[in-house]
C-alpha cells in the first residue's frame, strides 16, 4: 500500500518526501521494523520513539511519522502530524483495510465485569450461530486460535492486524475489553463499535488517570468514537452510568434492577450453584438461570442480555446461551475438592471488587472467609489501605500477602494494607509475604464449611518480583498444596 493510502483521512500538518513509497507494515516499536515498515516515533512513559528513528530507519523504515519536524540529516519520507497516537491508529486501520467495518464489533468498558461479560457474550454468539472473536484480558481468542494476552486491549498496529486475521477466519462478531489506557492512548480509533457497554466505575488506575473524573472522561471516550450506527448499553444503577446515560446522544439501552432500568433483574434467587432472575427486557420477560454466582455477576448476565438484545438475537437463544457458560477463569473460580472446603480464585484487586467478592461469599452462608490477598507493586497505592478495610469489615480471617510486587519492598505494600485492616479494630489476620506459603496457611487454617478465597491474581500464570518473573497461578498452587493435603 502507497503511503498517501495509508494517510487516507489522517489530519497531517506536514509531509515530506515521496507519498507514493510502498508500505508493507507499521510498527511503534524500532525493533519491530522491518523493510519498508513506516515507523511511528511515539512519546512513552520511559521511552521516546524520536531516539530511535535512526535504528528504524537502518532497519529498512520506509517512512516516519513524528509530532516534530524532519531532521535535517534525515532525507526519508517524513509524516509530521499534531497527535502521533491518533494517527497511528488512524494509519493502522487504514493498512489492514477497516476490517471492523466487515464484522459487528461490541466495546465493553467499566472497572469491573468486562472479562466476564466477553465469555457471556461469546456463549450467546456461539450459542445463536455466530464466529465470535475476543479482545480481552485473559486471551486474544477466535475460531480454531487462542493466544495468552499480553495486554487487555492491544496498540493499534497490533489490534488492527489482529482483526483483520479474525476477519479471515471467518468471525462475524469480536467482542472486546477496552480499558480506559488504551481509550486514553487512543489505540481504539479507527475502529467501527456496533455496540459500546459501560458496566460501573471504582477507584482504579487512579495513579495514571489521577481523579475519577479523568478516570471517567477516558472511558466515556468508547461512546464517542465513530459515526457508525451503534447503541450504548449501560448500567443504570452505576451512579458514573448515569451521568453516561444523560450525556449520551445515541439509542441507549440500560440495565440494572432499578425500576427505570430497560432490561431489569426481578426475583433474584442467588446460591452456591448459580444465580436465578427474571429478567424483563422491552416486549417480554424470561427466566435465566447462570452457574455464574452472585449478585455482580447478574449485573454482567444484565449487560450480555442488553447487548445480544441490540444485536437482535431471539430472547430464547439469548437464555440459552448464558446457560451454556459453565465458569470463566479466575473469576470466582471454583476449586473442588473433598475435604469439604469452598475454594475460590478470584481477580479482584481493588477495595470495591473485594467488598464484591466478599458479599457475594457471604451470600453463600460459610461457616468462615478466609482471605488471602495482597496489592501490586508500582501501582495505585491509595487502594491498599482501603482494600486491608474491606477485609477487616467483611472477611472472618485474612492472611495478607504478595501478589506482584515488582519494584517495590513486599513488606511495605503489605505494611500500608495493615494499616486498612487495623483501622476497623480487626485483629484477625496474618501477615505471610510469600504467596505460596499463605495459600498454605490457609488452607491449613480453614475448616469443613469455611470459604477460602485467594483473591488479585485470578487467571495471571506468574508472579513479577522484583529481579525476576516466576510461574504462580493461584489455582495450579490450591490444587498442588490440596494434594499434599489428601485430596482427590
Amino acid at each position: 500500500m502507497k503511503l498517501q493510502d495509508v494517510l487516507k483521512g489522517v489530519p497531517v500538518l506536514v509531509l515530506q518526501g515521496d507519498a507514493a513509497v510502498e508500505i508493507e507494515g507499521i510498527a511503534y516499536s524500532s525493533k519491530a521494523v522491518k523493510p519498508k515498515f513506516l515507523f511511528a516515533a511515539l512519546r512513552g512513559g520511559q521511552r521516546d520513539g524520536f531516539d530511535f528513528v535512526a535504528q528504524a530507519l537502518a532497519g529498512g523504515a520506509a517512512a516516519v511519522l513524528s509530532d516534530r519536524p524532519r531532521p535535517d540529516a534525515i532525507k526519508a519520507p517524513w509524516v509530521q502530524v499534531f497527535d502521533p497516537r491518533e494517527a497511528l491508529a488512524l494509519c493502522s486501520a487504514n493498512f489492514q483495510e477497516h476490517p471492523s467495518q466487515r464484522m459487528k464489533v461490541i466495546g465493553i468498558t467499566g472497572t469491573k465485569g468486562k472479562t466476564t461479560i466477553t465469555f457471556i457474550l461469546e456463549s450467546i454468539l456461539k450459542t445463536a450461530g455466530f464466529q465470535p472473536g475476543v479482545i480481552g484480558t485473559i486471551s486474544y481468542r477466535g475460531p480454531d486460535f487462542e493466544l495468552e494476552a499480553q495486554r487487555t486491549t492491544p496498540e493499534a498496529p497490533d489490534l488492527q492486524a489482529m482483526l483483520k486475521d479474525m476477519l479471515d477466519k471467518g468471525v462475524t462478531h469480536c467482542v472486546m475489553e477496552v480499558s480506559s489506557h488504551s481509550l486514553s492512548l487512543k489505540r481504539v480509533w479507527g475502529i467501527s463499535f456496533d455496540v459500546a457497554v459501560f458496566t460501573n466505575l471504582s477507584g482504579e488506575h487512579l495513579d495514571y488517570h489521577q481523579t475519577m473524573e479523568d478516570y471517567f472522561a477516558a472511558k466515556k471516550k468508547l461512546f464517542f468514537l465513530n459515526s457508525k450506527k451503534r447503541t450504548a448499553v449501560v448500567n443504570e444503577d452505576d451512579p458514573w452510568g448515569k451521568r453516561l446515560i444523560a450525556e449520551l446522544p445515541m439509542n441507549t439501552i440500560t440495565f440494572g434492577f432499578e425500576p427505570a432500568a430497560l432490561v431489569r433483574g426481578e426475583r433474584i434467587k442467588l446460591n452456591g450453584a448459580g444465580l436465578e432472575a427474571l429478567v424483563k427486557y422491552p416486549g417480554g420477560q424470561t427466566v435465566v438461570a447462570s452457574s455464574l454466582s452472585g449478585k455482580h455477576n447478574l449485573y454482567n448476565v444484565l449487560a450480555a442480555f442488553g447487548v445480544a438484545l441490540a444485536l437482535n438475537i431471539p430472547p430464547q437463544v439469548i437464555k440459552e446461551g448464558i446457560a451454556a457458560l459453565k465458569q470463566v477463569p479466575g473469576r470466582f473460580e471454583k476449586i473442588e475438592n473433598d475435604l469439604g472446603l469452598h475454594i475460590y480464585v478470584d481477580y479482584a484487586h481493588t477495595d470495591s471488587a473485594m467488598r464484591s467478592l466478599l458479599e457475594t461469599a457471604r451470600e453463600l452462608k460459610p461457616s468462615r472467609i478466609i482471605l488471602v490477598f495482597g496489592a501490586g507493586g508500582d501501582r495505585d497505592k491509595a487502594k491498599r489501605e482501603r482494600m486491608g478495610e474491606v477485609a477487616g469489615l467483611f472477611a472472618d480471617w485474612t492472611f495478607l500477602t504478595s501478589d506482584n510486587p515488582r519494584s517495590e519492598d513486599p513488606l511495605a505494600i503489605l505494611g500500608e494494607i495493615e494499616k486498612g485492616v487495623l483501622k476497623t479494630g480487626s485483629k484477625k489476620y496474618s501477615v505471610v509475604p510469600d504467596r505460596y506459603e499463605a495459600i498454605e496457611k490457609a488452607l491449613a487454617f480453614a475448616k469443613k464449611g469455611d470459604h477460602v478465597l485467594v483473591a488479585g491474581k485470578g487467571h495471571e500464570n506468574y508472579q513479577v518480583l522484583k529481579d525476576r518473573v516466576i510461574p504462580f497461578k493461584d489455582g495450579d498452587v490450591i490444587r498442588e498444596i490440596l494434594k499434599k493435603m489428601g485430596s482427590n
